[in-house]
């Protein structure tokens, strides 16, 4: 525990950093696996699923 405090917690700025690239890398996994579950809930009704179906590709036309 005095190593963790030492490295991290004793400067306020390495602190703050610390806290900052926490936030920063939990939002990022957050909104990742938030992504994921509504990619799988909706599967199928997204555009991304249904695209082929209605879009026409630069030779069709």
């Amino acid at each position: 525990m005095s190593a963790l405090y030492n490295a991290i917690f004793r400067n306020n700025y390495t602190m703050l950093g610390a806290v900052f690239a926490g936030a920063f890398a939990f939002n990022m996994g957050y909104d990742t696996l938030m992504n994921k579950i509504w990619d799988h809930i909706n599967r199928g009704r997204q555009w991304k699923d249904i695209r082929h179906k209605y879009a026409t590709s630069e030779d069709d036309e």
